[in-house]
């Protein structure tokens, strides 16, 4: 996830600089590996950029200025296709002389095969993006067709994946063109000057008439107006609205929080997650891996570190990892895994799960692993952080920037990231559910749009917990899958709501919690789908049954049309159908917005939370 500025208007000196910066100042939060801009000048295409955060550019623009211009492109990455470096930074430089510049967010999956042909035609590369691809591509056809709004025309009918692309021309100085599929673009739209950005953040302080583009569109923006079209050349209209935030808001995307905002992120952290994972034959793969395919063949055991909700991904990547690859997989605390004196060797595979990268357990106990032999993937959200590159291979979740202390988004991207993990090893294995691989991916495909149906369901969850605000004590209840989800969910209530929760196994209640059972006492269930094995679906409706008989308050969290629960809920919350092992994606989720929602009823900072910080870099 990256933030993306587009402007044009008067010829005012600085006012395009002004704006672009102004603007990726509020994107910043979409990422801060490296930031630049570009211009159109009576020179030509003027541009800066910097690896690191915005402050660098900003350093580096005050001690070599850029000339004015009414027409500018700015951009802050989140990196995905190569590191945080000067050279991958953007914008791209394209064409005869590089007279185009391009910059992008998103994953253009089919990047390699475009990249192939580029090099057989002649042209060099100086970075490891799959963005300079389409700089590459832009700027050729502009020198075959002399206009900027064909020439992306003719592109983006090539590229695969994800993208929001904004490119500007020396021979088209009061122009900027974008193009979107499935990435955000929304254009502003001023007195004598245009705007475009990832969100309306970037725009706010000058308009907040806005218009929201379509999926598969092109605009193209100048001084005195803008135009669209599809994909398809034919033209098309947006959506006009009025932005009724100000500029603080905005930062948060219109959301009261920064928790809320990536809550309803999460259909595109999870979506991000899956992209650009096959190869040109459609076999899985990783990020960046250094060790080959024999040393994983030969893994016997699997060993999981983390803390905290990545710890409970962990959980979920063990249920995973050992139904398709048929590997035992355990889970440790991170910070508990070197002092426990872990059998631990070549044949190992230490999987490290970590949202920052940085968390110093788990680079310890990563740290550990290689020094008694194991081979070692990292699953990160952090391009360039210590752990990838401590490990042997990465998986990188594309969660984009996570503010609030309390993870979520990161959560999700984990479990899919585990998801992954389980069926790369699984065709590496060629084990019985390698087979099935492509299937499970198409099932992972679906999800992004039931977490967003899901979220459009949580009225009710809202309402109970605004009722529940004086609550004491709450308990989460659940089985294979359902089980981190429990924890999970009790964790997010501590984290936000300062209140006694607990997640257990349910299995484990007759064995001694159900002693905590009392009149009133509120237990979340999660129920697992009625396709799951084992009669383990009616295993927990009896869990239910027997908490309600001695007077809780269930509060059971089941799929669509599961109505065995219905006799012994008090509350049912529903979550769309999906295969077993995929649920935990959505079942955390009404669990999540009630812990934001207590919190924010109880008047408390729901963002930083006391006595928390976002990446734990202490041992």
């Amino acid at each position: 996830m990256c933030g993306i500025v587009g402007y044009v208007g008067p010829n005012v000196d600085e006012k395009a600089l002004t704006v672009v910066m102004e603007g990726l100042a509020r994107l910043e939060y979409r990422g801060y590996d490296s930031a630049g801009v570009a211009l159109v000048t009576e020179d030509g295409i003027e541009a800066e950029k910097r690896a690191g955060k915005l402050e660098n550019l900003r350093s580096a623009l005050d001690a070599h200025p850029l000339d004015g211009s009414r027409t500018a492109i700015g951009h802050t990455r989140w990196a995905t296709h190569g590191g945080p470096t000067d050279g991958n930074a953007h914008p791209h430089r394209g064409g005869q002389d590089d007279k185009l510049a391009l910059i992008h967010n998103g994953i253009i999956e089919n990047f390699h095969s475009l990249k192939k042909g580029l090099l057989a035609a002649g042209a060099q590369f100086q970075s490891e993006t799959d963005t300079e691809v389409a700089a590459k591509l832009v700027g050729a056809e502009f020198d075959k067709t002399g206009d900027l709004t064909t020439a992306m025309l003719n592109v983006v009918q090539q590229l695969e994946g994800a993208f929001t692309l904004l490119a500007i021309h020396a021979d088209q100085p009061g122009v900027v063109v974008g193009a979107r599929r499935n990435s955000p673009l929304v254009v502003g739209l001023g007195d004598g000057e245009n705007f475009l950005g990832s969100d309306v953040a970037a725009f706010i302080g000058y308009t907040r008439q806005a218009l929201e583009l379509g999926q598969d569109q092109i605009v193209t923006i100048t001084p005195d107006g803008y135009s669209v079209m599809g994909f398809d050349g034919r033209p098309a209209e947006g959506t006009h609205y009025e932005v009724t935030w100000d500029a603080a808001a905005a930062e948060r995307g219109g959301y009261a929080t920064f928790m809320e905002k990536e809550i309803n992120d999460q259909p595109h952290a999870v979506a991000d997650t899956l992209l650009g994972r096959t190869d040109e034959s459609g076999a899985l793969v990783l990020d960046e891996v250094r060790i080959s395919e024999e040393q994983l063949r030969a893994v016997d055991k699997i060993t999981v570190v983390a803390c905290g909700t990545a710890a409970y991904a962990g959980m979920v990547a063990k249920y995973a990892i050992e139904h398709w690859a048929r590997i035992p997989v355990e889970v440790a605390l991170a910070h508990e895994f070197r002092y426990a004196d872990p059998v631990v060797d070549e044949r190992t595979l230490v999987v490290s799960i970590s949202q920052s990268g940085e968390t110093m357990d788990t680079l310890m106990a990563v740290k550990h692993a290689r020094e008694l032999g194991a081979v070692t993937v990292s699953i990160c959200n952090t391009h360039g952080s210590t752990i990838p590159r401590e490990s042997d291979a990465v998986l990188y979740t594309h969660a984009g920037p996570e503010i609030a202390v309390a993870s979520t988004k990161a959560f999700l991207a984990q479990i899919t990231a585990a998801y992954i993990l389980g069926l790369y090893l699984a065709q590496l294995r060629g084990g019985s559910y390698a087979e099935d691989a492509q299937a499970v991916m198409r099932d992972l495909a679906d999800m992004p749009a039931k977490i967003q149906d899901l979220l459009g369901r949580m009225d009710r969850v809202k309402e109970m917990a605004e009722f529940m605000a004086d609550t004491r004590s709450v308990l989460f209840l659940g089985r294979n899958v359902g089980y981190p989800v429990a924890m999970e969910g009790a964790l997010k209530l501590k984290e936000l709501a300062y209140i006694h929760a607990e997640g257990f196994a349910a299995g484990e209640l007759k064995h001694g919690p159900i002693a905590l059972i009392d009149a009133g006492q509120p237990v979340f269930v999660i129920v697992p789908s009625p396709d799951t094995p084992h009669d383990l679906h009616k295993k927990v409706v009896s869990n239910i049954q027997e908490i309600r008989a001695r007077g809780a308050r269930t509060l059971v969290i089941a799929h669509d049309g599961d109505e065995d629960v219905e006799p012994f809920a008090s509350e049912v919350i529903r979550i769309p159908a999906c295969p077993p092992m995929l649920a935990p994606l959505l079942a955390i989720v009404p669990l999540q917005v009630f812990a934001l929602q207590l919190s924010t009823a109880k008047g408390l900072d729901v963002d930083q939370p006391r006595n928390l910080a976002k990446s734990v870099t202490v041992e």
